[in-house]
């Protein structure tokens, strides 16, 4: 089998093609232990995981422990509504008191860009990125590309649409890296308000929602994230809703296959219909189900785990 080259996974902007082949081809084998009856191979018996949650997560969390324990891994999850954190501890000091009980791994998302990176220096453990503040999420990259992959065969020469607050989301920057380094095709849209400052140097962007849409194999529907708002981005959500939410006559203009996705959570009528959202050309839940067996590829490939039981 092939192995990633990394010991961490922090972002996939440093990945090379084939580090993220690699990746997906150990999905797809380890996919096929979720559609057992017993799902739990002794892959990582022996191997301490650590999920450090500075933010609020269902899917993923969820999706990482599930993978965790498929896999055989010893799991500690910690909530930091709970933790020392909230009584003024750093997050080094966590670090360290963490590494003191010899994780093999830790699992690491929070709301600044760049703490996994942070974490990786000062710490003997692998660290896999959950998803730092707006910068990266690659496991949702990642698992973006098995489900397209799985539904269309491939990546290359795909046309993707990226559609909705552009400015805060790192499913955004991941999705758009692992995309271009498997040579698809990504157009990016969004208010004027929510895309980052040159970000057309890395892919073309429009401001017009029916030709982002126009002909695209993939559409991806972004989370507005209110919470990471300070300022008044755009009227009211009815206007955003009326300007660049996903309804079903502007997917006409897509392919007649076309793949809806989302990241999740969805607000419902605002960046996408709830008619849309559970139509059958949705793979929403395709791709929550994708996340764990991608996730138990990184966790195989980074700890080194012997041959998935047959």
């Amino acid at each position: 089998m092939t192995r990633f080259s990394g010991r961490h996974l922090l972002g996939i902007e440093p990945l090379e093609p084939a580090d993220i082949s690699a990746l997906l081809d150990t999905a797809e084998t380890l996919r096929e232990v979720l559609t057992r009856p017993i799902k739990k191979v002794p892959t990582l018996r022996g191997k301490t995981i650590v999920n450090l949650f500075y933010e609020a997560s269902t899917r993923t969390r969820s999706s990482f422990e599930m993978a965790e324990k498929a896999l055989s891994a010893d799991t500690l999850s910690i909530s930091m509504a709970t933790a020392s954190v909230q009584k003024g501890e750093t997050l080094l000091d966590t670090a360290r008191n963490i590494e003191a009980m010899q994780p093999d791994m830790i699992v690491m998302r929070h709301s600044s860009s760049g703490a996994p990176h942070f974490l990786s220096r000062n710490c003997r453990s692998a660290v896999v990125n959950a998803g730092d503040g707006a910068h990266e999420h690659p496991t949702q990259a990642l698992l973006d590309a098995f489900t397209l992959r799985q539904k269309r065969g491939r990546l290359q020469g795909l046309r993707v649409a990226i559609i909705g607050d552009l400015l805060h989301s790192r499913v955004m920057r991941s999705n758009l890296w692992l995309l271009k380094k498997m040579k698809a095709d990504v157009i990016l849209c969004g208010p004027p308000t929510l895309v980052p400052p040159g970000i057309e140097s890395l892919a073309p962007c429009t401001f017009r929602i029916d030709e982002a849409i126009e002909g695209a194999d993939a559409v991806m529907m972004l989370r507005i994230q209110l919470e990471r708002m300070s300022g008044g981005f755009f009227p009211s959500l009815r206007e955003y809703h009326q300007r660049f939410g996903l309804t079903e006559a502007r997917m006409k203009r897509a392919k007649n296959n076309v793949l809806i996705m989302h990241p999740g959570p969805i607000n419902r009528g605002v960046e996408i219909a709830s008619e849309v959202a559970d139509g059958p050309y949705s793979v929403i839940l395709d791709q929550v189900t994708n996340g764990v067996a991608v996730r138990m590829a990184v966790l195989f490939l980074l700890l080194g785990g012997s041959e998935v039981a047959s």
